[in-house]
């Protein structure tokens, strides 16, 4: 079971904070996984497809889309953080 969270901006727009999901099995990469959940949730979803808005993490590690799922890690979405 894949447990993913949204974190702040992205909370709110998508309107969850987190869910888990069996890993279907065309889902193989954190891309595809991003693909999955824009095709069965919607249009608005697809604020996930623009890596330049949001950071993906497997297990608390910064990854890029490549990244290969074995259906049992954490997955976070996240907008890039600044500092000051």
């Amino acid at each position: 079971m894949l447990t993913i969270n949204y974190f702040a901006s992205l909370r709110e727009e998508l309107g969850s904070g987190g869910e888990t999901l069996v890993l279907p099995e065309q889902v193989t990469d954190v891309a595809r996984l991003v693909d999955h959940l824009v095709q069965t949730r919607g249009e608005v979803w697809s604020v996930l497809q623009d890596s330049s808005r949001v950071l993906i993490a497997v297990d608390q590690v910064i990854v890029d889309r490549s990244h290969r799922l074995q259906g049992s890690e954490e997955v976070a979405f996240f907008p890039p953080m600044t500092g000051g």
